[in-house]
């Protein structure tokens, strides 16, 4: 049976990079996103690329935790193991702490942090039992910098990578890998509307490529954490 890979929020971006990507060794895909449309498009795309790739897709809006837990259940109610687990869901609201509108940093804890913390208790489970599988978490340079207009997309990135280094300690004894991903300015939809040249940004398709080598290390190593930057540096 063909290894299956989940990625949260895979219909653009990193995600939509690490499918395409894992789809090309061969890995079935589920995958959910806010949008039916979109998920559905990326289904027929995956599948019509990559010969024999089966592409499950679940609408959720994993910012809200019966959401997650629903997307929990579908993956369970598929009765495979999950060899790769990538927590990508997360929201970017620029901002100051002392001026940013009310309910943005729940916003922000719901949906970069909350999301990962329920779908990785939620299918870890199994994992223990195989005592396999490899946990990414798409972390951000921000998750160890910080920055004027970072606000609470820096306090939730702060505690994502927090979070992931707990688990790394936890999952030792069951075999099971982590990884934190910190990835710098990357072109995606999270930038649209900047005045920065395309060139200034990191390519989707590298964090993806970087996540696939960690993945391929021996069972004797594990990266816990990638960092990847623009080649000039920080925006």
């Amino acid at each position: 049976m063909r290894k299956l890979i989940v990625v949260s929020g895979g219909t653009k971006g990193i995600g939509r990079a690490v499918i395409e990507c894992f789809a090309d060794k061969g890995f079935d895909v589920v995958s959910c996103s806010r949008n039916q449309e979109d998920l559905q498009q990326l289904k027929e795309d995956i599948e019509g690329q990559f010969a024999g790739v089966q592409v499950y897709i679940h609408k959720a809006d994993l910012s809200v935790k019966e959401e997650v837990l629903g997307f929990v259940g579908f993956i369970n109610n598929l009765n495979r193991s999950v060899d790769v687990l990538v927590n990508n869901t997360g929201v970017f609201i620029p901002g100051q702490i002392h001026q940013e509108e009310d309910g943005v940093l729940e916003q922000m804890i719901n949906t970069n942090l909350y999301s990962a913390y329920y779908l990785t208790r939620g299918l870890v489970k199994k994992m223990k039992e195989n005592r396999s599988g490899h946990i990414f978490t798409i972390c951000s340079t921000a998750s160890i910098t910080a920055y004027v207009n970072g606000g609470s997309y820096g306090i939730s990135k702060f505690a994502l990578l927090g979070m992931n280094k707990v688990l790394r300690e936890e999952m030792k004894e069951f075999g099971i890998k982590v990884t934190s991903v910190l990835p710098g300015a990357t072109l995606t939809a999270s930038w649209e509307g900047v005045d920065f040249p395309p060139e200034r940004f990191m390519k989707p398709e590298d964090v993806a490529e970087a996540i696939l080598g960690a993945y391929n290390m021996s069972p004797r190593s594990v990266m816990e954490e990638v960092l990847i930057r623009p080649m000039e540096g920080d925006i």
